[in-house]
């Protein structure tokens, strides 16, 4: 069974997904419709022994983690702070991954009929780690502190078209400027994870309404947390299943793959694609491939010399070797991309816009037309950065350079990469592991005002078509407007997006019940809280 089939069969067991969708997802991957019956009466056999048992100590091996690292949720930019602040925080929803919402610390949310005004009850009875009830107060403010720019969260952008907001005892209110049907989804974002009083006085105290409790910590090396007696969603047996969780920042993928390999560690994110194969054949563990909407990339700053000069901009997307980078780096764990954030994976994705093709000649045109003065062009770099992310640079390179563009590599470390290179450098390499709509992908990265517009991206032009898509409840019109902001990035835009990779984790076979998720790696940072060891 290949792993995609592997994939479903386990979300039909975990109640992700229906008998009949199972058939029909099967059918689209060519197994037929007996054969696919065939195939879950057998997973369902090799499930028998899968009732969730409480208990033990999950070990994590992550990379991207750094000294620089705390847990603050306005903050958090790479793998491990996030899934660190998932074992003691929670948003109001999550997506799950069939992609849509579950709630959280909401138990359910309705909109207006213009979309403009949403309300949340809030569960009653759960709360934080320090024992204190969660209020809609709590919820007020620390959408509050995620929208004060001197937050500087990651968030700031998707809360922009906030209007007002509001709470009474257990409810929370939202009111937009413009309605947006995406709303609920732009709450599942992992920065706004509910903290009490909003996490106004101390942001970084990691008290939550998660599974966990944190015991130990120590940036950018290790975690330790212990699991909550009175966790709100249900018992040891229910849900959230070890005892202890503990994470070792692991940002050698060497380092990272041997400890997984040896049994140190029960599960590793960011395999690399180059070995994903072949440690797929060890008899102790399972590697586990998605697709989603992550996404690897070379970024510039448009409004920095020589990236603000659009013809240079266009020379190194006609010089990146798409398919190359896909066979090379990612060895088949992905698909190429088209120099904006958006594919198939989204519902409102325009198949029309052309793909750029890989065209040394067009690139040669655009670098004698930028006037660039030959100096070299340095692309910043770094293993943490993605998997792969050096030799990625390396291959740019050449193409470039058969271009005539005088790219030149620059590695840095690992440590301090996300809060020294990223965001900071004018070229570097980086990624994403993508939003679940489109409104949300744009508002975090490429509106004018948002804190993590890594592009440096602003056109007025282009945030007043991000407003009208939000208003626009017309499914066809809304598409028109997100195809026209795609080819607008494509052309003029400074993200070099060369390729969308699958999410590849791995884990030992010891651990049960792991079910991939789209949304991102280690089933969307939730593998701690959905799998248990077998007895």
């Amino acid at each position: 069974m290949n792993t995609q089939m592997k994939d479903l069969t386990a979300k039909v067991a975990n109640g992700f997904m229906t008998r009949r969708e199972f058939v029909s997802r099967a059918a689209a991957l060519g197994v037929t419709a007996a054969a696919a019956n065939s195939m879950l009466a057998g997973a369902a056999k090799a499930e028998a022994h899968g009732t969730p048992v409480a208990g033990g100590t999950f070990r994590m091996g992550i990379s991207g983690g750094e000294s620089t690292n705390t847990q603050d949720p306005a903050s958090w930019a790479s793998d491990v702070p996030l899934q660190i602040g998932f074992f003691w925080g929670e948003p109001l929803v999550e997506l799950n991954p069939n992609g849509t919402l579950d709630g959280l610390v909401a138990e359910s949310w309705e909109g207006s009929a213009d979309a403009k005004s949403w309300t949340f009850k809030i569960r009653e009875g759960i709360t934080f780690s320090d024992g204190t009830e969660v209020t809609g107060d709590d919820v007020l403010k620390t959408m509050e502190r995620h929208s004060n720019e001197e937050s500087k969260s990651g968030a700031l952008g998707i809360m922009q078209g906030i209007e007002s907001m509001s709470a009474e005892g257990q409810t929370f209110t939202v009111n937009l400027a413009i309605g947006n049907a995406d709303l609920p989804y732009l709450m599942a974002d992992y920065h706004l994870i509910i903290q009490p009083g909003g996490g106004f006085d101390d942001p970084a105290a990691a008290i939550g309404t998660g599974p966990y409790t944190m015991t130990e910590y120590e940036p950018g090396v290790r975690a330790v947390a212990t699991r909550r007696d009175d966790y709100w969603a249900g018992s040891q047996e229910e849900v959230a299943h070890y005892d202890t969780i503990e994470l070792i920042v692991l940002n050698d993928a060497t380092a990272r793959t041997a400890a997984l390999q040896s049994g140190q560690v029960d599960a590793i994110n960011r395999v690399e694609p180059k070995i994903a194969k072949l440690l797929d054949r060890a008899p102790n563990l399972t590697v586990n491939n998605i697709a989603g909407r992550g996404h690897y990339v070379f970024i510039a700053h448009v409004d920095t010399a020589p990236f603000d000069n659009n013809d240079l901009r266009l020379a190194l997307k006609y010089a990146v070797n798409r398919e190359e980078l896909v066979e090379k780096i990612l060895q088949g764990y992905g698909s190429i991309g088209n120099d904006m954030p958006i594919n198939a994976a989204y519902p409102l994705f325009d198949e029309t816009i052309p793909q750029r093709p890989f065209d040394l000649e067009k690139a040669k045109i655009h670098y004698e037309k930028s006037g660039h003065d030959g100096s070299p062009i340095i692309l910043r770099t770094a293993d943490g950065a993605f998997p792969g992310a050096v030799d990625a640079a390396a291959l740019f390179q050449q193409s470039c350079q058969a271009a005539g563009i005088p790219l030149e590599i620059k590695r840095e470390p690992n440590d301090g990469y996300w809060s020294e290179v990223w965001n900071v450098q004018p070229f570097c390499c980086s990624y994403w592991g993508g939003r679940p709509v489109q409104d949300q992908m744009y508002a975090t990265a490429y509106l004018s005002t948002a804190d993590w517009n890594d592009t440096r991206w602003k056109r007025e032009e282009f945030d007043e078509m991000l407003l009208e898509a939000r208003a626009e409840l017309d499914i066809a019109k809304r598409k028109e407007i997100y195809s026209k902001m795609g080819r607008m990035l494509n052309e003029e835009g400074g993200v070099i997006l060369p390729m969308f990779n699958d999410f590849v984790d791995a884990v030992s076979n010891e651990v049960q019940g792991y079910v991939g998720n789209p949304n991102g790696p280690q089933s969307y940072w939730k593998t701690f809280k959905y799998t248990w060891k077998a007895a």
